[in-house]
């Protein structure tokens, strides 16, 4: 049985939501292809190392925290990197990044993560931004837009399929 591993890290839900999303993506078409492939969603500080080298694809969704990944997902990466290297290579995955006006640091971080762990990205990855640019609306909860909703939904049914 495969599995495709979304990993995800939020605060004030952009994240949270996408990785929520792209799980009814995967499970859509894991429904109509009647497969017994798994889809398992965690938050970054509950991922093990078991959960990374037998996962067979990943989507990482996190915000842009002050043009970073957030802390806990870079903790979750930076934790067992060494442990994965040459573990986990020619493996596809995706990222979704929530961010207020930005997200190309955090995403190009990522990037350089799963490069390093010779991860193939098959399925392009997404910024959804907020628009919060103030304290407060940074601070505020946050819901995705229709569009967003949808690509994140895609996002997870397209490595899905690829898996299966």
């Amino acid at each position: 049985m495969k599995t495709l591993l979304i990993v995800y890290h939020s605060r004030t839900h952009t994240a949270r939501l996408a990785a929520l999303m792209a799980k009814k993506g995967a499970d859509s078409i894991k429904k109509s292809l009647a497969v017994e492939h798994q889809i398992l969603l965690k938050q970054a500080p509950e991922v093990t190392l078991e959960d990374l080298v037998n996962a067979d694809s990943y989507l990482f969704c996190a915000p842009e925290n002050l043009g970073t990944l957030s802390g806990a997902m870079k903790e979750c990466l930076d934790t067992y990197y060494y442990d994965v290297l040459g573990k986990i290579e020619g493996r596809p995955f995706s990222a979704i990044i929530g961010a207020g006006t930005d997200g190309s640091g955090a995403l190009r971080q990522l990037r350089t993560i799963c490069t390093g762990w010779r991860l193939n990205e098959v399925v392009p990855s997404k910024i959804l931004l907020t628009q919060a640019d103030t304290p407060e609306t940074i601070q505020a909860p946050k819901v995705l837009t229709k569009e967003q909703e949808e690509q994140a939904w895609e996002i997870g049914a397209t490595l899905f399929a690829l898996m299966a």
